[in-house]
């Protein structure tokens, strides 16, 4: 006993003295090349780490972005991702510990030529546990537990996609309505036109010529309402779906004008996106976890040191049982010697993935910057295309009211008449898109500058 323990101890001090070898990744610089600040820049306005839905001052959208985010299979999806994730990390975590198991047995042999039969019973305690001399069990702990924020990451980036397409399709749907509407009022003004061509026809002050283009006109009216219809009713599908509901039809807007788009929110800086961003976390995530893999493929080329320790009672009758027992303490060291490259072969590919994940990285810090540039400067452009959309339309109103006294005092034919009311109906259905499309780009906005708003999110019960 006295030689174990001597020999137990100097195994112990050669530990120690390697303790210091493990293997863990070095320090890595995250800082990105990114432009110091945004072509627009706004200081003031509201933050956009908040819910920004809220600011369309809508009760009904509100109301939806709640329920896809709790409701949607998409969001339940993610957050069973995180848990298998949390329970991945949980089970190598476990790996840095002892095990300790119990077991216990009995058996009867009986030996055929004496008839003579011999009982065994057991009932003991075995611990194993290996000792994490160059830091192997670590570093895969280290690194499930990234993958774990990754999952994290990846549930509040699904939050806000969520919330960006349900506001995208509401305000579509409102869209559809509005032009809906507008194509109804633009038919009854065509109808009252007809009805005045045919009655200036019928005193031989028109030409059938007149009669059959306005006809047309109407005509090329009623057929662009069911294709609006038709995409109000896509939408109501897509957003029902997106929600998780079964029935579509259950799915109502009663909203009846777009919300207005304010000034652009607070900005900040590129860094400040970053930081906000969850999917560019996850890539720097995904990055420190390949890190730890390598180090942990590295350590898995060493020896490796296992201690495993038994007590426990046998005894031939079950009554004396526990009249004697047993330990065993057995330390065990293995080591590849000849494995066909295995496992330097594994260090090469998680330094790969190291170097993949390094580009994709960087990747996904220029898709950050370039898709917040590209929802400024949509935004900056719809806006100058709306005063001017504007300015074209009070000119097009004011020459087709001109055209139109010209026609009825009988100073020119139908045609200038018609040019120009057609003209301003394209504009007038020109000018809803385009306030769609402001309203969209405002949307992207908030998306592409990410937000803290998904830090209270909830797990739902699975329904």
């Amino acid at each position: 006993m006295k030689f174990g323990i001597q020999n137990g101890m100097a195994l112990l001090a050669v530990l120690l003295c390697t303790s210091c070898a493990r293997f863990a990744p070095d320090g890595r610089d995250f800082s990105a090349d990114v432009p110091d600040q945004f072509s627009l820049y706004s200081e003031s306005g509201m933050d956009v780490t908040n819910r920004w839905w809220e600011s369309f001052q809508s009760l009904e959208l509100n109301g939806l972005v709640d329920e896809v985010l709790s409701d949607s299979p998409s969001i339940q999806q993610s957050w069973a991702r995180l848990a298998q994730a949390e329970a991945v990390a949980t089970k190598s975590g476990a790996a840095r510990w002892p095990s300790l198991d119990a077991a216990a047995s009995g058996s009867s042999r009986q030996n055929m030529n004496t008839r003579v039969s011999t009982e065994l019973y057991s009932l003991g305690l075995t611990a194993s546990y290996e000792l994490d001399l160059w830091g192997r069990v670590k570093s895969a702990s280290e690194a499930a537990a990234l993958d774990r924020e990754v999952s994290r990451e990846q549930l509040k980036t699904a939050a806000m996609t969520l919330a960006s397409q349900t506001a995208l399709r509401w305000s579509g749907i409102v869209s559809q309505k509005l032009q809906t509407e507008l194509l109804r009022q633009q038919l009854e003004a065509n109808r009252t036109s007809l009805e005045l061509v045919e009655l200036r026809f019928r005193k031989s002050q028109a030409t059938a010529l007149d009669v059959y283009q306005q006809r047309q006109t109407v005509a090329g009216t009623e057929a662009r309402i069911p294709l609006a219809e038709m995409r109000e009713q896509l939408l109501r599908n897509e957003l029902a779906a997106l929600l998780g509901r079964g029935d579509f039809q259950s799915l109502e807007v009663s909203t009846e004008k777009l919300p207005m788009v304010g000034a652009l929110p607070a900005i900040g800086l590129p860094a400040d996106v970053l930081t906000n961003r969850p999917d560019v976390r996850a890539a720097g995530l995904r990055l420190r976890s390949a890190d730890w893999s390598v180090s942990a493929a590295r350590a898995d080329r060493l020896p490796a040191i296992r201690l495993s320790a038994t007590a426990g009672y046998d005894s031939a009758e079950f009554a004396d049982l526990f009249d004697d027992w047993y330990s065993h303490l057995i330390g065990s060291i293995t080591g590849p010697i000849f494995e066909g490259g295995r496992r330097k072969a594994e260090v090469e590919r998680t330094r790969a993935v190291v170097n993949e994940r390094l580009a994709a990285y960087r990747e996904t810090v220029l898709s950050a910057i370039n898709e917040v540039e590209d929802a400024l400067v949509s935004e900056q452009k719809q806006r100058d295309y709306i005063e001017a959309l504007d300015r074209n339309l009070k000119l097009s109103r004011s020459s087709y009211n001109e055209a139109l006294n010209r026609y009825r005092n009988g100073l020119s034919q139908y045609l200038p008449v018609l040019v120009e009311l057609v003209g301003l109906q394209n504009l007038e259905r020109d000018r809803v898109a385009a306030q769609t499309d402001l309203l969209q780009y405002r949307i992207n906005l908030y998306r592409t500058l990410g937000g803290t708003w998904t830090d209270e999110l909830k797990r739902e019960d699975s329904k």
